[in-house]
């Protein structure tokens, strides 16, 4: 059986604050994407997610999480990826949209 090690780290969506970076709901509301906790688990290895540049914000102008890594500015790279050939590296394809052959995350 494969041991899966993770990691915490900082939520970037909220900035590690715990609430909700946009107030929508109110001032107090916590974060959809930690639960108001400051921090998420990820997966090991980490790589800063590239769609996003790491912000955990959807690049697309949305106030909603970033669509590749769920808010968090990092995802989990397998090791022995490469970069993927379609969109070479930028997790974007030509409409700005996520890459649909690495879906977004810049590696295959």
């Amino acid at each position: 059986m494969k041991q899966i090690t993770a990691t915490i780290i900082k939520c970037a969506y909220c900035k590690g604050k715990g609430i909700d970076p946009f107030d929508l709901l109110s001032k107090e509301s916590v974060c959809q994407v930690c639960g108001g906790k400051g921090e998420v688990e990820i997966e090991e290895p980490v790589k800063t997610c590239v769609f996003c540049s790491g912000t955990g914000e959807n690049p697309l102008g949305a106030r909603v999480p970033c669509i590749v890594c769920h808010g968090k500015g990092s995802v989990t790279i397998k090791k022995g990826a490469t970069t993927c050939p379609e969109c070479d590296g930028t997790g974007k394809a030509h409409d700005g949209l996520p890459c649909l052959i690495c879906g977004g995350k810049g590696y295959c």
